[in-house]
């Protein structure tokens, strides 16, 4: 019998979920930061068994949503659990227990989905810690399981993810066997660009920056991509940051996004940047829709 389905990875910000996203899927794809709210959109992750397909569904981080920017975000994350066969919420470990306890009840509020829940990062959790808190956790849904896992050091991973699959319906292969995501590799540069961002500035710049590949083009005969792509900002303060003293940041975002995607793509990338100013982009749903965040 074959198996296949959707998973949706759910959580608040910075608990590991794109951590665990790629150590599942064994590529990087989608983008890791030490910062919070860095997925914006939803991402896909394909991993092949030969009795199975999982489809692994990475989510921005269910939040508190002020602004029109956080509240496509959550509503990203919210479409994504009705989509999905199973449901994986991933906790922190090292947490307060009341605020994972919280973000819990207000989530799986009428999950019709099987739940799984993952506590992360029990590698930096004091051993005594873990049984009560599983217990503790355990009262708050019936879930389908519980996993104690370290997405940064892979530990528990391969028992949770053969769980998963166990609980996965009969269903047809949905996506050719050769592939990893169906995120095109236009929205992984745009992604790749955004991560040395948010990784290489501080204070709100990674928040008020979207990033719009405007040409990919590829050159098969030289093993070559060209890229160009425009980064916006709010402020023209934000873009003198941007690009640094005499274009020493701009350089260095563009050099390590450059790395990033020669080392997935296989291929030598001449990539292009440029900063622009578009005034309260994060406010605007006209804005939103043009940067691909809201439909």
């Amino acid at each position: 019998m074959f198996r296949s389905g959707f998973i949706a990875i759910i959580g608040r910000p910075n608990v590991g979920k794109s951590t665990f996203f790629n150590a599942t899927i064994g590529d990087k794809i989608s983008i890791v930061t030490a910062k919070p709210q860095t997925t914006r959109n939803r991402i896909t992750g394909i991993k092949n068994f030969p009795d199975a397909q999982m489809i692994f569904l990475d989510t921005p981080g269910m939040h508190r949503a002020k602004t029109p920017l956080n509240r496509a975000m959550v509503q990203a994350a919210r479409e994504t659990m009705g989509d999905a066969d199973l449901l994986l919420v991933i906790v922190d470990g090292t947490a307060r227990p009341h605020e994972e306890e919280l973000f819990l009840v207000e989530t799986l509020a009428g999950a019709r989905s099987p739940v799984f829940l993952a506590i992360n990062k029990i590698d930096r959790l004091e051993k005594p810690r873990l049984l009560p808190m599983i217990d503790q956790l355990s009262r708050l849904h019936d879930f389908a399981g519980i996993f104690p896992v370290s997405a940064l050091k892979k530990e528990g991973l391969e028992r949770l993810v053969m769980c998963l699959k166990d609980a996965l319906p009969e269903g047809p292969r949905l996506f050719p066997e050769d592939i990893a995501t169906d995120a095109t590799e236009r929205f992984i540069a745009e992604e790749f660009i955004r991560e040395r961002i948010t990784v290489l500035t501080s204070q709100e710049i990674p928040y008020v920056t979207a990033v719009n590949v405007e040409s990919f083009r590829e050159d098969e005969a030289k093993n070559l991509i060209h890229i160009s792509a425009v980064i916006s900002v709010e402020k023209e303060s934000q873009k003198a940051i941007l690009i640094g003293r005499k274009g020493a940041m701009l350089k260095k975002i563009g050099t390590e996004a450059r790395e990033a995607m020669e080392r997935l793509f296989g291929a030598k990338v001449f990539l292009e940047l440029f900063v622009r100013v578009s005034r309260d982009w994060t406010l605007s749903d006209k804005k939103l829709r043009e940067f691909g965040l809201i439909k």
